[in-house]
């Protein structure tokens, strides 16, 4: 396809059907859904915990947790549980498991087949870069955007900027679409905290009661994490052979 951007190392489209598009014509994937998906698992890893993406809303979720002696995350309102909220997983314990469903990164991390999978944002951009360039030089990362009421996708910012963390580390030939997240990144690289705190998706959540989220995804290159798919589970590849 004409729209694939197979002629660059590095490439960059939005959602579901960007990954589908650029996936025949990687090394690896990154997934970059910066409020909460990525965020949260970095958090997770960093700490020595493993995460299982997984379907939104689907009934079977408790199931496939017991069925891997991990922890099924709750709704985002839940106090005192592990959830979506990155905030929440502060103190979760190393080496335990947590199925984590969204509708966004999740989703995409399950999508992505027969290349190696990561997940990032602003707090681990470089690790995850320097961890998906062993695998080759040619690296498409996705932002996942949010969702308007209809489902359709909402592109948002937040996500560009991240997308732009992890590309602005990777040598290669860039796609155009890449340039430009890297410039969104470049644009917004010394005021995190303000851009985060003012797109749309940060003021929802700040609005809702999650400003320790949006505090914590605004962070860069806090991490040493470079959360990879590997058997169905996000992990630490710096912890976790192979």
């Amino acid at each position: 396809m004409h729209f694939d951007q197979a002629a660059y190392d590095l490439k960059c489209e939005w959602g579901e059907e960007g990954l589908s598009a650029l996936q025949p014509h990687n090394n690896a994937v990154v997934i970059v859904d910066v409020l909460s998906f990525s965020t949260a698992v970095d958090i997770a890893v960093a700490r020595g915990a493993s995460v299982f993406p997984y379907r939104w809303k689907d009934e079977s979720a408790a199931r496939f947790a017991a069925e891997r002696g991990a922890i099924l995350a709750q709704p985002r309102s839940a106090a005192g549980q592990y959830t979506l909220s990155p905030a929440s997983l502060r103190s979760i314990p190393p080496r335990s498991s947590l199925v984590l469903p969204s509708p966004n990164g999740s989703t995409l991390s399950l999508g992505a087949t027969g290349v190696p999978v990561f997940t990032a944002c602003p707090r681990n951009a470089p690790a995850v870069a320097a961890h998906a360039l062993k695998c080759g030089p040619r690296i498409s990362v996705i932002p996942a955007g949010e969702r308007w009421h209809d489902n359709s996708l909402r592109p948002c910012l937040e996500d560009l900027i991240g997308a732009g963390a992890v590309l602005a580390e990777l040598p290669g030939t860039r796609s155009p679409e890449v340039e430009i997240a890297i410039a969104a990144f470049a644009r917004f690289r010394g005021r995190l905290a303000e851009a985060l705190s003012s797109c749309g998706s940060g003021k929802e959540l700040i609005a809702s009661g999650f400003s320790d989220d949006v505090d914590l995804a605004a962070e860069y290159a806090v991490s040493a994490a470079a959360p990879k798919l590997i058997d169905e589970r996000f992990v630490n590849p710096a912890r976790t052979p192979g």
